[in-house]
């Protein structure tokens, strides 16, 4: 089969397109004819080995596993010891290891039914960004219906379904976004659009209930600014390659310092990949409450121009790859 490989990290141009073995499903896994794959921040992250922290995981000197992608949906084609939830000829989506490739494997705790609607470049653009979305205002921001809620990086792969999640939620959702933006924002649902390039919204008097910030380019005293006294902001990475891990971590360290001398709750977000949210998203996704937005798709032996242009942290939602 072919794949994508990394033996050391650096930047897309490291990546190695080549024959491999198809791998065998584990306990607890099976194995996937990948249909579809998406590029996420998180691709790039482990290709670059950045911020150098997370090498404490994927190998100090160069990376453990070789194989990159994570997103994935595509059929089973055979299963490992000890699974019970699938079988041959399901079509699947969730996250696996080494989705830049024809066939790869996943935990069967990681993937969910394909909803029926769907394509699979649709479905395979949904895992990470859309679990984040989820438990970012979900279970983060605790977000009712009612609620007043800001999404800075509204056009973004998470923040496209952000905008839908939240409205699924009941909230008031105000998107921030670039110019080009801005109708796309209010085409998705929410229900006012910010362009950052004609105004500052830390400036702007106004205040909300959540506060879920997927850039990181705004001081944190800022953003509290037009946070409520008793409200919630939510912190998501942010940022391109280019962004000095320095300024990660100390925008982490500032929510821990700063929390416990405020009425605000300063928190933030990791997406664990479990069944029952990838069921809740199928759900939304097979009823049209969400929609997936994909702005471009690459194929397979193009995945080091697709994360080129994620890194460039500009995409108009999710940038997938169609494998078959």
């Amino acid at each position: 089969m072919q794949a994508f490989v990394y033996r050391r990290y650096g930047p897309p141009d490291v990546l190695e397109y080549e024959e491999s073995d198809k791998p065998i499903p584990a306990q607890g896994e099976v194995l996937i004819q990948v249909r579809a794959a998406s590029v996420n921040p998180y691709d790039w992250h482990f290709l670059r080995g950045t911020p150098s922290f997370i090498r404490l995981f994927t190998g100090l000197l160069r990376p453990k596993s070789p194989r990159l992608g994570a997103d994935v949906a595509g059929v089973v084609v055979a299963v490992g010891p000890g699974v019970t939830r699938f079988k041959p000829g399901d079509a699947v989506f969730g996250v696996c290891k080494g989705a830049f490739a024809e066939f790869a494997c996943g935990k069967e705790t990681q993937l969910a039914p394909k909803p029926e609607r769907m394509s699979f470049e649709q479905a395979a653009s949904v895992p990470i960004a859309g679990i984040t979305a989820l438990q970012g205002l979900r279970d983060c921001g605790r977000v009712q219906p009612g609620q007043r809620v800001l999404i800075i990086g509204a056009a973004g792969g998470v923040g496209t379904f952000a905008v839908q999640i939240g409205k699924w939620l009941g909230a008031h959702i105000t998107g921030v976004c670039s110019t080009r933006n801005v109708a796309f924002v209010q085409s998705i649902g929410a229900d006012r659009a910010i362009d950052y390039t004609l105004q500052d919204f830390t400036r702007s008097g106004d205040q909300y209930d959540v506060i879920f910030d997927l850039v990181g380019n705004h001081p944190l005293k800022a953003i509290r600014r037009v946070l409520h006294s008793k409200g919630t902001f939510v912190g998501c990475g942010g940022g391109g390659p280019d962004k000095p891990a320095s300024e990660l971590l100390s925008m982490m360290v500032e929510r821990v310092v700063v929390s416990p001398f405020t009425s605000q709750k300063l928190t933030g977000v990791f997406a664990k990949i479990n069944p029952a949210d990838l069921n809740v998203l199928g759900d939304l996704l097979q009823c049209g409450k969400i929609e997936p937005a994909l702005d471009r798709s690459y194929p397979l032996c193009d995945v080091a121009e697709a994360l080129r242009y994620v890194e460039s942290c500009h995409a108009r939602g999710k940038v997938t790859i169609v494998v078959a």
